[in-house]
């Protein structure tokens, strides 16, 4: 292969102004489609990432949809605000290096993901109940937080959480529809993972359960954040923050 031929494929790994940025939030939005499988399936029809969907339950749930839960709903809708509340004023306050923050946010996940890793092996109640609700508080704060430090970040089509302005970017960009269709490798790319994650989620919480995706979710996370760390010192022109 020729390096003609591999810059763009490295190109939605790594550039020059965002650094190895795109590639930890790319192992990120796999982790919103762990959870979000996770939520969905186990914890009652809920969403902990995808607020857009969220939302959505909520109305189905105020019409007494079946299978659809008012409080579950709320419950991650104000996790996920207070961890988004927590991650812009961190944000806000050390910025300044796009490494470090990305680093410490993910540090903070990693407790997060524990916690309910930990709770989910607990006897909590005996009909599960409180058990589902810490899992839903826990793993939204984590997903907020995520949320605000992307947006922080600001790295073109990798929010971790989202893809419908991805999406509609890789149709309304594209040359049929005259556009110039910048990234579509990298847009692409965070549907691939989004998709993988859900799956795989699925799959590991239909023959392995609930704890065993928590445990896979966690490893994940140490490992973006040993990247994570490996960078947070770096003095490149990308890492610094506005």
């Amino acid at each position: 292969m020729t390096i003609a031929s591999s810059a763009p494929a490295a190109h939605l790994w790594r550039d020059e102004r965002h650094g190895p940025l795109p590639a930890l939030l790319l192992l990120l939005t796999v982790v919103t489609g762990l959870v979000d499988a996770l939520s969905y399936l186990k914890l009652g029809h809920v969403f902990v990432a995808n607020m857009t969907g969220n939302i959505v339950f909520l109305g189905f749930a105020v019409a007494d949809a079946k299978d659809f839960s008012i409080a579950a709903s709320l419950a991650a809708t104000a996790a996920f605000l207070a961890g988004a509340l927590v991650g812009g004023r961190f944000g806000a306050h050390t910025g300044q290096h796009r490494g470090r923050l990305l680093a410490v946010a993910i540090y903070m996940e990693i407790a997060l993901v524990g916690a309910a890793l930990v709770a989910s092996t607990l006897p909590l109640d005996p009909n599960g109940r409180v058990e589902t609700y810490v899992l839903i508080v826990l793993l939204a704060l984590a997903m907020g937080l995520q949320n605000a430090t992307a947006r922080r970040l600001g790295v073109p089509d990798l929010t971790t959480t989202v893809l419908t302005l991805t999406l509609t970017g890789l149709a309304a960009d594209s040359a049929l529809a005259g556009g110039k269709n910048p990234r579509p490798g990298r847009r692409l790319l965070a549907t691939l993972t989004m998709f993988l994650g859900a799956a795989i989620g699925a799959l590991v919480i239909f023959h392995f359960g609930v704890s065993a995706l928590l445990a896979l979710t966690l490893v994940l996370l140490v490992a973006s954040g040993v990247s994570a760390y490996r960078v947070s010192s770096s003095s490149e022109a990308w890492s610094v923050g506005t």
